[in-house]
């Protein structure tokens, strides 16, 4: 089967640009690991610039958006990773593993083939509270399906730390909860074709909600609904950091 992201990944290099504040979250987080392998690389979003880092992507359409100078690359699936064992110092995945299958062997071979894990996921339970799904609920039954449970992660890699990621209402990265302070964005069919909770869900289970936010973000029924997001500098949407060691 080809690679979702050969599908929906187009234009993910200059939509998905990383967030220096969430950046220096997963870079506290990798330490001083000097050999980083980063899974599920995308088009090279917070590979650290600083350690020896080699890269792995299943599809060719974000392989193809990489700059020249980035990583060391290899064409592979999270589950099946061409390394011998301990590897590297770190392996590293962010927003990734809710697209792997099967899930438990892709977080396997993340701890064989590194002594530490740093993972960039979702809390469901939290990040179901958020507005946009009160617009958009079958979004918000699109990501719980395919949602990873932190306990399941946590069960497969051991002992870990669970950090959160507050998200900042100017967030440079594209991802869906980036616009939390900023709803028109969600009016934009070329910022949302950058969500993969919106590409894999059909046009039709979310237009009427849409019109309803562009409805009320003219009339001021949003601003006056949400009046106090906009005195929050960062919001916790339940994006969560995994650390195993």
């Amino acid at each position: 089967m080809p690679p979702l992201y050969d599908t929906i990944g187009a234009g993910y290099s200059t939509g998905r640009r990383p967030d220096p504040r969430i950046a220096n979250v997963i870079l506290r987080a990798i330490g001083d690991s000097r050999s980083v392998v980063n899974v599920g690389a995308g088009s090279g979003s917070y590979e650290p610039d600083n350690k020896h880092v080699v890269s792995v992507e299943p599809s060719l359409t974000m392989i193809r958006q990489r700059p020249r100078s980035s990583a060391q690359l290899i064409q592979a699936r999270a589950e099946r990773l061409p390394f011998p064992d301990g590897a590297f110092d770190c392996a590293l995945a962010v927003l990734t593993i809710h697209h792997w299958s099967p899930l438990r062997e892709g977080l396997a071979e993340l701890r064989r083939v590194a002594g530490k894990t740093v993972i960039l996921t979702w809390d469901q339970e939290i990040w179901q509270r958020f507005w946009l799904f009160d617009y958009c609920p079958d979004l918000r039954r699109q990501d719980s399906l395919r949602a990873v449970p932190i306990a399941t992660i946590t069960e497969a890699l051991g002992l870990c730390n669970v950090i959160a990621v507050p998200i900042p209402h100017d967030c440079l990265d594209g991802f869906q909860g980036a616009f939390w302070r900023r709803p028109a964005a969600y009016l934009d069919p070329e910022i949302r074709a950058r969500m993969s909770g919106f590409a894999q869900t059909p046009h039709a289970n979310y237009e009427a909600g849409l019109a309803r936010l562009a409805a009320d973000l003219s009339d001021g029924t949003w601003q006056r609904k949400y009046a106090a997001l906009m005195e929050r500098e960062t919001m916790d949407l339940g994006y969560r950091l995994i650390v195993a060691t």
